[in-house]
């Protein structure tokens, strides 16, 4: 069996990146953690960061507590041989706090153009989304047209290429745009989360709180007369209710950005037509619509 210790550098990046790619987020231990508590305890506001297992209670911790081994000398010299040391205990990881939100909604506040709010964004290191993602994944098509459509956050091919909707799910999207006679270049694409998640989960609270003044700050700077929102993460995140996509869909509402109120109206994600190919006549319902709405 090959073990880590016979990978190069280069192979051991690959298989990093491999594991991240799968949505690996955390290494083993030697004792077990309950991740579902943990994740309810930040949610509530009762715990600010995931706190280690004690020494004592780990591999670590008995070793570190038992008796010294006997050392030995090396054959042919009168060196002592003496045991391995323990590995260094794994430090604990840190869950962004309101912090992170007050330094995000500053940088977002800062920026004066959607190139400075871009520019700004890649700089930023209090999302821990950007760690694993291989791009930043900013708003693209034309800014001045009045329509803005937004979808949750990167996916594999979005996070390859650093544009929204890219592969199969910009392939559907240019379907359901012609449709009503626009295109992708003509509208402006953004993501609410800009940084694709490992593994396509769906973003923690937390990290959807710290990416909030990101996407808001583009809909400020881009100032669309009609929003248009795609898929159940996005809406949710929007509108702020618990509602399914299908009980949203097509429904339009205000939502209020700063001091302004956009027209906005939720629908099917691209991936939600792929998936289920009978959802097409719910999303082009709603585009008709939209298209009466923006003239």
């Amino acid at each position: 069996m090959i073990s880590a210790n016979d990978l190069s550098r280069s192979e051991l990046a690959a298989l990093l990146a491999f594991h991240a790619e799968a949505g690996v987020e955390w290494l083993l231990e030697d004792a077990p953690v309950d991740r579902l508590a943990e994740f309810e305890a930040m949610r509530s506001g009762r715990a600010e960061y995931r706190a280690a297992p004690p020494a004592s209670e780990t591999a670590v911790g008995r070793q570190q507590s038992a008796p010294p081994a006997n050392t030995s000398r090396e054959p042919g010299t009168s060196r002592e041989r003496r045991p391995a040391a323990p590995p260094a205990p794994l430090p604990a990881v840190a869950i962004p706090d309101e912090q992170a939100v007050r330094e995000a909604q500053f940088v977002a506040d800062a920026a004066r153009s959607l190139g400075e709010l871009r520019t700004a964004m890649e700089a930023f290191a209090g999302c821990n989304l950007r760690n694993s993602a291989r791009n930043l994944v900013f708003a693209e098509g034309n800014a001045t047209s009045g329509v803005m459509i937004i979808g949750p956050m990167p996916y594999g091919d979005d996070d390859r290429d650093g544009r929204p909707f890219a592969g199969r799910h910009g392939e559907m999207l240019e379907r359901m745009l012609s449709g009503i006679g626009l295109s992708r270049e003509n509208v402006l694409l953004a993501n609410a989360v800009p940084w694709r998640p490992p593994g396509n989960r769906v973003p923690s609270a937390r990290e959807a709180d710290i990416c909030r003044p990101f996407i808001e700050r583009q809909i400020a700077l881009a100032e669309p007369k009609q929003l248009l929102l795609l898929g159940n993460f996005t809406a949710r995140f929007f509108f702020g209710t618990g509602e399914t996509i299908h009980q949203m869909r097509g429904d339009w509402r205000e939502l209020t950005i700063g001091s302004t109120r956009i027209p906005t109206v939720a629908t099917l994600h691209p991936q939600d037509l792929i998936a289920a190919p009978i959802n097409k006549r719910f999303a082009w319902l709603d585009l008709l619509a939209f298209k009466s709405r923006i003239g």
